[in-house]
Order: structure tokens, then sequence, then C-alpha cells
């Protein structure tokens, strides 16, 4: 890795911590710069403008996002639907400003957008859905209509986030609040399955769980 990529990869880390934290508006690049401890001059020698630095920020996340969609291979339902899930609250909280703030620095500010990334979501999560139904996951003595509950299901997902920093306060996200966020979801979920497709998700649950927790003693220990 050169220096100059060193550099900016720093800012871009410093950049989307203070976004997230004070808000697009409220955060400068002075403070930026600070926080990393270089000269204004130097930031503004890789991004002239902050929106450039925003938009560059926006940029790699859908190109992780995209990636992230086109490398998934199908495994059982029950651990994809909850991979799925927990990756998209993910990065709904870790890149909160590019959905609060986007009115801000966004080119399409003064009109409605669809957003392409969200929508190829909600189209997975339709999917998901629509398998559990192939496998016979859904009650019987229930009508459901799938693409009502994938459109319920995602806003409880997607909104999660928000629920913490502006009910709760939180700035940092663990495991035990992330799982706080899919018992809401199940809540929505689960009374339209049957017993063996809720044990099943309860189960890629715990699964995810441990997985989680020894990948942040992983992290603790190489800190």
């Amino acid at each position: 890795m050169t220096a100059r990529s060193t550099t900016r990869d720093r800012i871009l880390d410093a950049s989307r911590r203070l976004f997230n934290e004070k808000g697009y508006a409220a955060t400068t690049l002075a403070e930026i710069a600070a926080s990393i401890g270089i000269a204004q001059g130097n930031l503004t020698y890789h991004f002239p403008t902050k929106r450039e630095l925003v938009l560059e920020l926006e940029k790699r996340v859908r190109l992780s996002v995209r990636a992230r969609r086109a490398s998934h291979r199908r495994g059982a339902v029950a651990d994809d639907y909850v991979e799925f899930l927990l990756f998209s609250m993910n990065y709904a909280w870790e890149n909160r400003f590019l959905l609060r703030d986007q009115a801000q620095f966004s080119k399409h500010a003064s009109a409605a957008r669809i957003d392409p990334d969200m929508t190829a979501d909600l189209e997975l999560l339709d999917d998901a859905l629509h398998r559990m139904e192939k496998e016979g996951a859904f009650r019987r003595d229930l009508q459901v209509d799938l693409h009502v509950l994938a459109r319920s299901l995602w806003i409880v997902s997607r909104y999660w986030m928000d629920h913490l920093r502006e009910l709760e306060g939180l700035r940092r996200v663990t495991w035990p609040d992330q799982e706080r966020g899919v018992l809401h979801h199940f809540a929505v979920l689960l009374p339209y399955l049957t017993a063996s497709a809720r044990r099943d998700l309860e189960l890629a649950v715990v699964r995810a769980s441990t997985r989680i927790a020894i990948e942040e003693e992983q992290r603790s220990a190489h800190d």
C-alpha cells in the first residue's frame, strides 16, 4: 500500500466516524484533518471538497455491498436469511450518515430517487421468503402476502439502527444490540412459520452469535 493510499484510507475512516457521530453538515474538513494529525491542505490534496469526500465513501460502500451480493453462494435458507439480515443491519449502522444525511450532499436532493442497492436488498429478502415458502416453512392455516411481508420486515430492520441512535443514544452497536433487532424482526416473521421453521431460524441466530463472539475475541486478542 502506498503512502498516498494510506493517507486516503485514514481520511475516509476518520470521515465516516465523524459523519456518523456529528452529521455531514456539522463536520468540517479541518476537524477531519485534525482527527488524524494531518494539515487540512494535505486532506484537500486528496479530497478538495467535503462533498467529494462523502461521495467517495458512498461509492466504496456501494461497491462493497454489490461485491458481496455478487459473490454470495446459497446455503441453508435459515443461515442465508440470518446472514443477510445481520449484514443489512450492520451496513445501515456503520454508514448511517449516508442514509440520514443524503439530502445534504446528494445531486438528487430535490427529487425523489429510487435507491438501486436498497431495491436489490429488498428483492433478496423477498426471494428468501419465497425460498422458505417452497421449503414448506409457512403455516398453511394463515394467508400471507410475501411481498407485503418482505417490505414490513425490511422496514423493521432498516430502521432498527435509527432506533438505537435516536431513542437509545448508542454510538457503538454490540452483538446484543443486534440480537434485539433480530428479535423485533422475528416478532413480525415467526408467527407465520411452522414450529420447525422457527427452530431453524433460532438455531441460525445461535450459530451467528457464536461466530460473531469468536471473531470479536480474535480482534480483541489481535489489538
